[in-house]
Order: C-alpha cells, then sequence, then structure tokens
C-alpha cells in the first residue's frame, strides 16, 4: 500500500474544511493556525489541542471559536484561563481527549502536530474514523507505519513535512511503479562540514541555530544530529513504498530544492520553493486545489548557485541508525525513535553531548528483541522499555 497507487485519488472534502488541529501551540501548529487565517472562506478550525498551553489554546479557541478542545496533561485541568473559552466550548483533558477529536463527525481533516511517539494514536483514530490524515507527526509513521498504512484509503494521507509533499507533489500525473529513486533533501543544519571531534564540543544554543528553517527545539536537534532526516528516509518508505535502497539523502544547503523523484527513463523532477512550512501545510488543507500564497514568493534570479553533497555518515552517525532500524524494520523503528527522543530531551537539559545521541540509540537498538508489529498496545510496551534502555545508557555514560 501507498498512498498513490499508481495515481492520487482525491479524497472527498466539505467546504469549508473541518480541520481538527491536535497540537496548536507548537511550531507546525502556530503555521497551520496562520494559513487558517488567511484562508477562512476555505477552512473552519471546529478542534484543537495542547500539552500543556491553555493559554494559546484559550486565544485560538476564542479567535477561531471552535467547538471542541481538548489539554493533554491533565495536571492543568484547573488553569484559571480555561474559563475563558467560548461558550458551549466542549473541553476534555489526558491524551485519550485529545485522540477522541480525530474522531469527532464534525471533523474532516486531522492535523497531527504534537511531537513523539504520541502522535500515532491520533494518527490511528484518524484513520479509523475515516478522515483525512494531514501528518505532521513523523513518528507516527516511523513507529507505525506497519499498522496506519493498511488503514489508509488512498487519498486519506496527505503528507506535510516539506519533503514528503514535495515528493508527493513530484509524483502528480506520474506512475509510483516509474519512480526509480526519491532524493530527501536535507540542509546539513547548524554543523555540516564538522569533524566527530568538533561536534562533541557543540552547546545547545549552537544546535539551535538552523541555518533555513524555523521549528521546534525537539525537531531542531533532531536536524543538528540528521536524525530528523533519518526518521524521513523510513516515513517515505512507508508513504511511498518505496525500497530503503532506492532512498537517498542529499546535503541541499539552500533549502530552496525540498526533494527530487528520479524516474525509469533517468528523467528527474523537483519540487522548489521558500524555505516556509506554511507552504506544505496549506497544500495538505487545499489539495488537489491550490490557494494563494501566505509568504514571499522566491525571486530565482536572485538566487545564489544550488548545490548538492552527500551526507558525512561517519560524524552524522543517527542517519545510518535510522536506515538500519528501516532496513530491519518491525519494533526496531520503534526502539530507535524512543532511544532518540530520551537522548535528544538529556541534550537540551544539559545532560549529555549531542554525540551521546548517537550512541545511546546504538546501544539501545543492539538490546532491542526485534518483533512484527502487531498492535498499538505493543509498539507502546516497546516504546517504554526503550525508553527505560536510554536512561540506563545515559546513565552508563554519566559515571
Amino acid at each position: 500500500m501507498n498512498i498513490f497507487e499508481e495515481t492520487a485519488p482525491v479524497a472527498s472534502r466539505h467546504r469549508p474544511l473541518r480541520v481538527a488541529l491536535l497540537g496548536c501551540s507548537g511550531s507546525v501548529g502556530t503555521q497551520t493556525l496562520d494559513v487558517c487565517r488567511h484562508h477562512p472562506d476555505e477552512v473552519d478550525v471546529v478542534a484543537l489541542s495542547v500539552n500543556v498551553s491553555c493559554d494559546a489554546l484559550v486565544a485560538a479557541a476564542r479567535e477561531f471559536d471552535v467547538s471542541h478542545v481538548a489539554v493533554a496533561d491533565a495536571s492543568h485541568s484547573n488553569d484559571p484561563v480555561l474559563d475563558e473559552l467560548p461558550e458551549g466550548c466542549a473541553c476534555g483533558f489526558g491524551e485519550d481527549a485529545v485522540t477522541s477529536l480525530a474522531g469527532l463527525d464534525d471533523v474532516d481533516c486531522v492535523v497531527v502536530a504534537v511531537v513523539g511517539e504520541v502522535g500515532i494514536w491520533a494518527s490511528y483514530e484518524a484513520l479509523k474514523a475515516d478522515k483525512v490524515l494531514a501528518c505532521a507527526n513523523k513518528e507516527s509513521l516511523v513507529v507505525g507505519g506497519d499498522l496506519l498504512m493498511p488503514m489508509a484509503r488512498p487519498g486519506r494521507i496527505v503528507p506535510v513535512d516539506s519533503e514528503h509533499s514535495a515528493i508527493f507533489q513530484c509524483l502528480l500525473g506520474e506512475r509510483r511503479s516509474e519512480a526509480h529513486r526519491l532524493w530527501i533533501t536535507c540542509s546539513g543544519g547548524p554543523f555540516h562540514g564538522m569533524s566527530r571531534d568538533e561536534l562533541e564540543g557543540v552547546t545547545l544554543d549552537d544546535a539551535m541555530r538552523h541555518p533555513n528553517w524555523c521549528m521546534g527545539p525537539k525537531i531542531t536537534i533532531d536536524c543538528a544530529t540528521l536524525m530528523n532526516k533519518g526518521l524521513e528516509v523510513i516515513e517515505a518508505h512507508h508513504l511511498f513504498d518505496m525500497p530503503f535502497d532506492d532512498i537517498s539523502v542529499v546535503i541541499h544547503r539552500q533549502s530552496k530544492v525540498h526533494s527530487m523523484v528520479e524516474f525509469n527513463d533517468g528523467t528527474v523532477k523537483a519540487q522548489l520553493g521558500p524555505s516556509d512550512m506554511r507552504l506544505p501545510i496549506q497544500l495538505a488543507l487545499s489539495y488537489p486545489h491550490r490557494w494563494d500564497t501566505p509568504v514571499d514568493r522566491v525571486d530565482y534570479c536572485d538566487m545564489m548557485d544550488l548545490t548538492f553533497s552527500r551526507p558525512d555518515t561517519e560524524v552524522f552517525r543517527c542517519l545510518d541508525l535510522a536506515y538500519q532500524a528501516g532496513r530491519v524494520g518491525g519494533t526496531l523503528p520503534c526502539a530507535m525513535n524512543a532511544a532518540n527522543e530520551v537522548a535528544n530531551e538529556a541534550f537540551r537539559k544539559g545532560l549529555c553531548k549531542i554525540t551521546d545521541i548517537d550512541r545511546v540509540v546504538a546501544s539501545v537498538m543492539d538490546a532491542c528483541d526485534v518483533e512484527p508489529v502487531t498492535s498499538l498496545e505493543q509498539i507502546s510496551e516497546v516504546d517504554a522499555r526503550s525508553r527505560e534502555s536510554a536512561r540506563r545508557a545515559l546513565e552508563g555514560l554519566a559515571s
């Protein structure tokens, strides 16, 4: 199963599109709201969720007059600001309340913009309810692609990541069976060109200075280690049913070519555009149409040269680890992802070096007893065990 099946079917869509936005206070969430703000006649935001940011939730709920909201962290259920929600707005608490928004009758499209493994539950609920899934949560397919892809009717998953949106657009009007290779572009992050020894000494502030994109802290660190690109490779494998040997990562420092598809005859189609997440977000909401752009256009006559090079996997080892996990499959990508989330957070808290992230991930992968993926409950168990294994690995590095 892939999202094309030779052509790209168009799922029927209500107009205006009734949207549930899960994770409305994060980077992708706030940019999604900006797209909705630009196109009030095309989009009706009916449901919102946050993890803890109740102030942002209430502000967005009032602006868009939503009817359903949820706060994942139930300890915030008594936050006074929640009294300012629109009259009649239903408010739930806990992760189950967030997930339930994806199955609401008055929702056509679910934008899953939450970070981490938790997003798989919402993605599962959206597909089970036959909604259009605009998936900005890489982990859903990395961890649960074996479960989610068979659930998705053609046209029901539209990617939000800029790279997968680019591949999606390059395949429009083409036969997926005639695609020879997917080229996933990568900026290289803030440490491109460094040696392993130089990488050992970088700080969190250094890592947060992404050269081209504005993103949340977790994904920005993943970009610095190239783990983000590894997650995207696994996601592309599931979305487009492409063997891992036919998916290549290429460093493209300018971030104007968002990815490319090479076909059997040697022709390559590339999708170019501004380095702004609002464009792929908007396409996920507007498809099969294109709305007026919410961003400044690029003048290609003024652009510097476009350059391409190979990633250095001796320095940035997370990319190779992701390829290894994807090729083995089963529960190994889940273990890899859980370990990365723990180590990524530890680095952001100053508890380890950035190079310890791939050390922890490799340790957890080596210890994983790989099984076929059979259920969400199994994935949760593997995730929990792998997180504990990652914490032990971090303790070992610190001692």
